[in-house]
């Protein structure tokens, strides 16, 4: 109760002598300090929307505009042609005064226009990509005088949301385009009658329907921000009614060689403060904007917007993502209980130490969980309607509902796990496979998968996290940890016994405890044997590939991307005996709310280079020319909004809504992919000394393989000298066995650095090829 009672600020009762009024002044104290720290942020929100409001000019700007036109005036000028003039006549002041209005009025009209004249020619800039596919070496006289004028109008510092009203609107791209290159995609995968078939099919459909869906998409196209992006959010992920644990929520990892400190609670009173001083910068907007690498192009910075305070809450036919603009405290879970830290006391971030201290209460509380609260989160595990209809059920008012309000508006999810992970031991490859099982699934029970993201501290000090994937996607989650990773080992750090820096306020309240009142039959078991089922099936497997990496791929003049696709292509020919529809994710975030476009890897290049190794070697080196050019044309078309699969998937909701079949898009839409790829970017590398702190090497994350029948393969270029693969499979499918992928993947590697490190014409890169693509 004395919890209880420190946070009611004032008590009064009512006595035969009168009211008596008891006043806590520390916790209104406390209540006046929030709402100081609330009032900042909202006065930091006005000021940042009036200077990205009028970017790339200042807000500066209009005095120069202002004093310009009164001194044109003072010299017996009109340089309004007359307009000064009309204002006055509009004006209810007369004499001095009303010149000096109606000047100040025309100054902030022509600013105004200035503003959207630089803001128009910026977003005219930024909506040219021919830049992309010129040879390194051979630009063109275009891209010569685009490149300066880029540079002018953002010389600017910007900040994080800045660009958002410049970048240009995803292109639809013409229908026959789109089916032509989709045929030329397929090309290899089917026999001729096959082929023959398809081209029909799609023949048919772009003479009739096609025509018809491509008007009304480029309807929704000239109102909507993004033609794509709310649609794959809500019928890619939210109406998705199955699992989201393996199915759509991926992990990253924590450094390969080293953990800063071993004490448990001291790592996650870093990490939890190094993510809470990134949602600082996100709310202050303080980050610069993410741009291509290598370049002054911006990237759309939307999806940092959700990234803390968010939840996906279930529902029986679609999901929601809900988003608070702030919350002050995170949800832990340990040893079956929840709780709520308070991360913020009296308007101000705890300290590491201090959080860290908290949490050492939280592992020290020896409290046995409430009935039916242990298992709980295996409800956002399983299936979704079974976690709607439970959460409609018993969770929508009283005890419970106060505890899941607390978990879904947390900045962030925490699992304090009592199991040790990481490279380590007698079996350090075996060990980091169980890793990965760890982060991507847990037991099911023990992460809240709806959350935007969950923290998972080990305790021997091992990090990890796992991401909800609809609000966003890796890249924007990597830079993120990246952030956290540096920060908490470079510039937060330890002290020599393991602990975090700081004092400690011996007044901060306890971490409170979550109540729950769960019925006997408000069972989650049927849940958790889905998620079990599903999490048992997957079979993980990581490979730090250590012989070469990125340093040596250029030297062959081959893009590094490239390079491992075409082997990816080759190691599954060898390990499946043929080729298979190949994903590859590619942004689109040079376009407003842009997210993702696929990149089909296997093309006529790549299957005739595989085909052809290793019987001829000069033959070889020419076709993986071919081939890695070709992949690199791809990716820019995909980046540039000239991709395929979006746009089908488009047409085809499109379809849906009119309640018309399409044979062609059916077909397309069901095409399994068995081989899904996405590499996690290395966006700061500036953030990690590897030359002084060669160990702090990141091992880049995984997710679960998209087809019953396939593998998904992440990978992460780190350094010069190393590529991280994450590979996982089924183990239901005897076909698919992830080592097996890995160990083909090996071999290919030197089998191929070997094949074209004598070419003997360096291959021409394009720009995008050269730093996007690293």
């Amino acid at each position: 109760m004395a919890e209880a009672h420190q946070a009611v600020a004032f008590q009064f009762t009512i006595t035969p002598e009168g009211i008596d009024l008891q006043l806590s002044y520390q916790a209104l104290n406390q209540i006046y300090l929030s709402g100081v720290r609330s009032w900042k942020k909202r006065v930091s929100r006005v000021r940042n929307s009036l200077i990205k409001g009028v970017y790339p000019a200042s807000p500066s700007s209009w005095l120069f505009v202002a004093i310009g036109i009164l001194a044109t005036m003072y010299m017996q000028s009109d340089p309004s042609m007359g307009l000064i003039t009309k204002i006055q006549q509009h004006l209810p002041i007369e004499g001095m005064g009303q010149t000096m209005v109606s000047a100040l009025v025309f100054s902030t009209l022509l600013w105004l226009s200035l503003i959207l004249a630089l803001r128009f020619c910026l977003k005219l800039l930024l909506s040219y990509h021919q830049w992309m596919f010129e040879k390194h070496g051979r630009m063109s006289n275009t891209t010569k005088v685009w490149v300066p004028l880029v540079r002018l109008l953002s010389s600017r510092k910007p900040l994080l949301y800045s660009y958002q009203s410049s970048l240009p609107h995803l292109p639809v791209p013409a229908i026959q385009d789109t089916v032509s290159r989709y045929l030329e995609s397929v090309r290899p995968l089917l026999t001729d009658p096959e082929f023959k078939r398809m081209s029909d099919l799609a023949n048919e459909f772009e003479s009739n329907l096609g025509n018809r869906l491509q008007r009304y998409l480029k309807l929704k196209a000239l109102w909507a921000t993004n033609y794509v992006s709310d649609w794959w959010e809500e019928y890619v992920y939210l109406r998705s009614r199955g699992p989201i644990m393996v199915n759509s929520n991926y992990y990253g990892m924590d450094f390969l060689y080293v953990t800063p400190t071993s004490v448990q609670a001291a790592r996650a009173g870093n990490t939890i403060t190094a993510l809470l001083l990134y949602r600082r910068k996100v709310n202050r907007e303080e980050l610069k904007p993410s741009r291509v690498p290598g370049t002054v192009i911006p990237l759309c910075a939307a999806q940092c917007e959700r990234m803390f305070n968010t939840t996906r809450t279930p529902g029986v036919e679609t999901d929601v993502l809900q988003h608070w603009l702030d919350s002050e405290f995170v949800a832990v879970y340990h040893r079956g209980r929840y709780f709520r830290l308070w991360v913020y006391r009296a308007g101000r971030l705890l300290s590491p130490r201090e959080i860290e201290d908290q949490i050492q209460r939280i592992l020290d509380d020896a409290s046995p969980p409430l009935p039916g609260e242990e298992k709980l989160g295996a409800l956002t595990a399983g299936d979704r309607i079974p976690w709607a209809q439970m959460r409609k059920q018993y969770f929508s008012s009283g005890v419970n509902k106060r505890s899941l309000d607390i978990i879904e508006r947390a900045a962030f999810f925490v699992t304090l796990d009592d199991e040790e992970q990481g490279m380590r031991g007698d079996d350090p490859e075996g060990n980091l496979d169980r890793y990965a099982k760890s982060l991507l699934h847990g037991k099911c029970y023990d992460r809240w998968f709806d959350k935007s993201f969950s923290v998972v501290i080990y305790k021997n000090g091992k990090s990890g996290l796992n991401a909800e994937h609809s609000w966003a996607d890796a890249p924007t989650v990597a830079h993120l940890w990246e952030y956290t990773l540096a920060t908490d080992a470079f510039q937060l750090g330890y002290t020599e016994d393991g602990h975090c820096k700081g004092d400690v306020e011996p007044s901060l309240p306890q971490p409170q405890r979550l109540v729950w009142n769960i019925p006997a039959e408000a069972q989650v078991s049927s849940s958790l044997a889905v998620a079990q089922a599903l999490a048992d099936d997957v079979d993980c497997h990581v490979f730090p590939f250590r012989e070469f990496g990125k340093g040596r791929i250029k030297k062959c003049r081959v893009s590094p991307d490239a390079f491992i696709q075409i082997s990816l292509q080759l190691a599954y020919y060898r390990d499946r005996g043929g080729f298979c529809l190949t994903y590859e994710a590619s942004m689109t975030r040079l376009f407003r709310e842009g997210r993702t476009e696929t990149v089909r890897s296997c093309s006529n290049e790549s299957s005739t280079c595989v085909h052809i190794h290793p019987h001829s070697t000069a033959e070889c080196r020419r076709l993986f020319q071919l081939a890695s050019e070709r992949h690199q044309n791809l990716y820019r078309m995909a980046m540039t909004g000239a991709g395929i699969d979006r746009h089908l998937f488009c047409l085809y909701v499109v379809s849906k809504y009119l309640g018309v079949e399409s044979p062609f898009l059916k077909e397309v839409l069901s095409e399994p992919w068995r081989l899904s790829t996405s590499q996690t970017p290395v966006q700061q590398m500036n953030l990690f000394d590897l030359k002084n702190h060669p160990d702090f090497i990141s091992l880049g994350g995984g997710f679960g393989p998209v087809a019953d029948d396939g593998y998904g393969v992440s990978y992460i270029i780190v350094g010069e000298d190393m590529v991280n693969f994450h590979v996982s499979s089924k183990y239901s499918c005897s076909q698919t066995v992830s080592n097996h992928l890995v160990l083909a993947i090996a071999e290919i590697f030197v089998d191929f650095s070997m094949a074209v490190s004598a070419f003997s014409n360096p291959m021409e890169m394009c720009i995008s090829g050269q730093h996007t693509l690293n």
